[in-house]
């Protein structure tokens, strides 16, 4: 199999993994990202600690899971959660992923079946957040409690686990890992001082409705 992805897009994944370790969001390899080209993945390496994250820890793989020969010269494997990314590809049309093991997401992971409406920047991940069942990691199995989690959305929490969001590109990806962590810190210390105010379906579509005011706004001024 032919190489696929240039020195940039390895080094481009590679920032994506030290951004995401640098906003505290995984504990040492427990964490992976990738991207998509065509039918190409590019996803970290298996034992990574994504801190120290460089472009040489990026293995190339087929959409059917198969390793690039000679990827880079270097024999390394894909994260052992391969079998989620090569899955969240083939059912949306995500551009990368990013999967980590984020304090308040798994913690909540573990206490309700969904990130509700805590605030309206929820609307980033098209409503509020559904928690996946539990499934083993790297098995096909939680591949497809997380797809059934995603529908219509673009992050998800996992059952005592953590969490999975997609994007277009690896850069919208790891904002909205950073994102979505926060929206679950904010969730869980509101639950802490008593009944947290959640936000309603017109709330929400009031705010997407401001949203394309201001879209369009710009739009019309450029």
């Amino acid at each position: 199999m032919p190489l696929g992805f240039d020195d940039a897009a390895r080094a481009e994944l590679a920032a994506g993994g030290r951004r995401v370790a640098q906003a505290g969001l995984v504990v040492g390899s427990a964490g992976n990202l990738s991207l998509r080209s065509d039918d190409r993945v590019l996803i970290s390496r298996r034992g990574v600690e994504l801190d120290a994250m460089g472009p040489w820890d990026c293995v190339e793989v087929g959409l059917d899971g198969e390793v690039a020969a000679d990827d880079d010269g270097r024999p390394s494997r894909p994260s052992s959660e391969l079998p989620l990314h090569v899955a969240i590809y083939r059912a949306t049309d995500a551009g990368a992923i990013v999967h980590t093991h984020s304090h308040y997401a798994t913690v909540l992971g573990t206490i309700t079946g969904e990130l509700p409406a805590v605030h309206y920047t929820i609307n980033q991940f098209g409503g509020p957040i559904r928690v996946a069942r539990y499934e083993c990691f790297g098995t096909e199995e939680l591949a497809t409690s997380v797809i059934q989690a995603l529908q219509d959305r673009s992050g998800a929490l996992m059952a005592n686990h953590g969490s999975v969001v997609i994007a277009a590109d690896i850069e919208r990806a790891t904002s909205k890992a950073i994102l979505l962590e926060w929206l679950a810190s904010v969730y869980y210390h509101a639950m802490l001082g008593g009944r947290p105010n959640i936000l309603g379906e017109s709330e929400l579509d009031a705010v997407r409705e401001r949203v394309r005011q201001l879209d369009y706004a710009g739009k019309a001024q450029r």
